[in-house]
């Protein structure tokens, strides 16, 4: 017999879902409706008037207006924020700054307003409706859910309050969740990564845990440490009613395979597309392909296609003319005060109604070191093909290019951290799968190979928990880091080899 929680939970999830099928369906005048919004707000700030806010009546002023922007270029007016001035970017202040690790930035401050904070959290409730709707599966709401996730504890900047993403959503954790969500407070505000871990592991050992949230790599931490306290072989026997994996920031897939090993079961998931500038998107269904694109929580969106990126002037376009299973950069102008904002995420459409996406990458995250423009969802594609074929599993990866070998053509190297020892031939045929996907997928790279300016590539099996030594000594041991999978030089791979040591 269901709760008076489950009850209630089930009623608001058929009005969630029935709510947004109406915008869903519906996605050139939803966002037509967002841009106007965002313009009006905003036009009398000094970004408005500094790029004419008052003349933009439709999308062709509005991108004419407002060029394409990294946070180098809005960077001089966040510091008019910080340095005390109202109405810079949006209306008044922002409430919140999130604090990222930029690649040539340093540290970045995304601006999160009293308009847009609402909407980070909105995006993970309405996405566990659309999951109760499809599948009635309510329990694990009077269960134990636990979100392994960066310290809530904040700093501030000239009276604005500072932190990473998760740790500034924690505080606004749901109602309906609250009595039965871990860690406690105060082990969430640990900041040590591996005591944090440590320390959730005990608290949450004895446990009822029936959902379990975070980005994959840290979640793998987590249940190592479950398992080694406890001396059990897997998951799902020290907590029974675990039936839900929430997840979000990277692509599941590569960890898919050591995930059932340590579960020891088929669960279900539900993926989150968060960040910084904004909540981007969510999985409405176990059933279809993609993630549904939040076209109606006060953000705007652009494409670049990833071709026209190497381009002096790049065609940007709207929601009105994407195109099925192309690569585009992701643009945004949001109610937090962004505009023209170039978030570095490439993703293609999987369907246009609704609009649904895959996350395929990171446009400053790829390898054309001779030409073939490998990117990020293109590796995790083929090694996944390949290790479903072969049955192996693999905690962590990352790829780079090797331009100068001691002898022979130039390759790209794989660095893999396998869950478990396969054997040297396990790897060997994995290493040929991989690359004969890779192939099929890439025909830039399949030509690189027939024209011997490539060899196929090679695998390189890194120890256990090399991956995590490295992240640790970049500063980057948990929370919301992520190792990037791919790279057009061999800086991550020459420091990752100080830190482990190869097993083959």
């Amino acid at each position: 017999m269901s709760s008076l929680k489950e009850t209630i939970a089930k009623v608001y999830a058929n009005y969630v879902v029935k709510k947004t099928a109406k915008w869903s369906n519906n996605p050139i005048k939803t966002q037509e409706k967002v841009m106007k919004k965002l313009i009006s707000r905003a036009k009398n700030t000094k970004f408005g008037k500094d790029h004419d806010f008052k003349n933009i009546l439709n999308y062709s002023d509005f991108s004419k207006n407002i060029p394409v922007r990294d946070y180098e270029d809005i960077k001089p007016y966040v510091q008019q924020i910080i340095d005390g001035e109202n109405n810079v970017l949006w209306p008044k202040k922002p409430i919140y700054f999130a604090k990222t690790s930029g690649t040539t930035s340093g540290e970045k401050y995304i601006p999160i307003t009293k308009d847009s904070m609402p909407f980070h959290v909105k995006g993970s409730v309405d996405a566990t409706m659309h999951y109760i709707v499809e599948t009635n599966n309510t329990k694990f709401l009077n269960k134990k859910i636990i979100f392994v996730q960066g310290s809530p504890v904040l700093g501030s900047v000239n009276g604005i309050k500072t932190g990473r993403l998760s740790g500034i959503v924690a505080h606004y954790t749901p109602a309906f969740l609250r009595k039965n969500t871990m860690p406690s407070w105060e082990v969430n505000c640990i900041e040590d990564w591996e005591k944090k871990i440590e320390t959730i592991s005990t608290e949450t050992l004895n446990e009822d845990m029936a959902a379990i949230g975070g980005i994959p790599p840290w979640v793998v931490m987590y249940f190592d440490k479950l398992l080694s306290l406890s001396k059990k072989k897997t998951i799902s026997e020290i907590f029974p009613s675990f039936s839900l994996f929430v997840y979000g920031g990277v692509n599941f897939s590569p960890y898919k395979n050591v995930f059932k090993k340590l579960i020891g079961k088929e669960i279900d998931s539900i993926e989150y597309y968060p960040a910084s500038e904004g909540f981007f998107a969510y999985q409405d269904s176990q059933k279809k392909e993609g993630l549904l694109i939040q076209l109606n929580s006060g953000i705007f969106y652009e494409f670049i296609e990833l071709s026209e990126m190497q381009k002096p002037f790049p065609i940007r376009i709207s929601i009105k003319d994407v195109e099925l299973n192309k690569n585009y950069v992701l643009i945004v102008s949001t109610n937090a005060g962004l505009w023209g904002y170039n978030t570095g995420d490439t993703i293609a459409f999987v369907s246009l109604k609704p609009c649904r996406i895959i996350v395929t990458g990171r446009h400053k995250h790829f390898i054309s070191a001779f030409g073939e423009h490998v990117i990020g969802g293109e590796v995790e594609k083929a090694l996944k093909e390949a290790t479903d074929q072969t049955g192996i599993s693999v905690k962590e990866f990352t790829v780079a290019p090797m331009i100068n070998p001691e002898k022979g053509l130039p390759f790209h190297q794989w660095w893999i951290e396998f869950d478990g020892n396969p054997s040297i031939k396990e790897i060997e045929l994995t290493a040929k799968k991989t690359d004969s996907t890779l192939r099929e997928i890439n025909s830039y790279y399949s030509d690189l190979i027939e024209g011997k300016v490539l060899r196929p590539l090679m695998i390189i099996s890194v120890q256990k928990g090399g991956f995590k030594n490295y992240m640790e000594a970049e500063g980057k041991l948990g929370g919301q880091n992520k190792l990037p999978r791919l790279s057009n030089d061999r800086g991550i791979v020459d420091k990752l080899s100080l830190f482990s040591k190869r097993m083959n």
